[in-house]
């Protein structure tokens, strides 16, 4: 299982679900993607975005500044 990283700070909507759902695409089944971002709306969009591909998300990071999800690929 291996987990990529992708840092989106600076993005505004809708560029961080789009490049989130761009580079879930490209993982197989079990591996991880780390997604940084500091759009406020990130909150919003990515869980409903996951929602939709029936991955998992977690927010593990939570500041005033940037927010952190971890997405584990379904199967």
């Amino acid at each position: 299982m291996t987990t990529i990283k992708l840092d989106l700070t600076g993005l505004k909507c809708p560029l961080p679900v789009l490049r989130t759902r761009k580079a879930l695409k490209a993982l197989s089944a079990g591996n991880k993607l780390e997604v940084r971002c500091t759009d406020p709306l990130s909150v919003i969009d990515i869980p409903n975005l996951i929602r939709e591909t029936g991955d998992k998300v977690e927010i593990v990071a939570r500041a005033e500044d940037h927010i952190v999800f971890v997405i584990e690929k379904a199967g």
